[in-house]
C-alpha cells in the first residue's frame, strides 16, 4: 500500500502497531509499539512510504506499520 491509498482509508490517530526495526517474522524478539498514527503517509526520499506514530521520534515505514481495528465502545468504557 502507498501513502495516498493508506491515506484515503486511515486518518491520523488510526491505532497501529509499529516495528521500527524489522518486522515480527524477520525478528521475533525486536520491539514492537503499540500505538496510533500521528502524521499523514508521505514519500520519503521519492521512493519509500512512511508514517510518523505516537511514541517513536522517527517515521516507520508503511511495510512496518499493522493498522488495528477501532476500539469498540464496550472496549473504551
Amino acid at each position: 500500500m502507498n501513502a495516498e491509498q493508506f491515506n484515503a482509508l486511515h486518518p491520523v490517530g488510526t491505532p497501529v502497531i509499529a516495528y521500527p526495526a524489522c518486522r515480527p517474522e524477520d525478528c521475533p524478539n525486536d520491539k514492537r509499539l503499540v500505538t496510533r498514527t500521528r502524521s499523514k503517509a508521505e514519500v520519503l526520499g521519492g521512493h519509500t512510504d512512511v508514517v510518523w506514530v505516537d511514541g517513536h521520534d522517527s517515521c516507520i515505514a508503511l511495510t512496518h506499520i499493522d493498522v488495528q481495528p477501532a476500539p469498540t465502545a464496550e472496549e473504551i468504557a
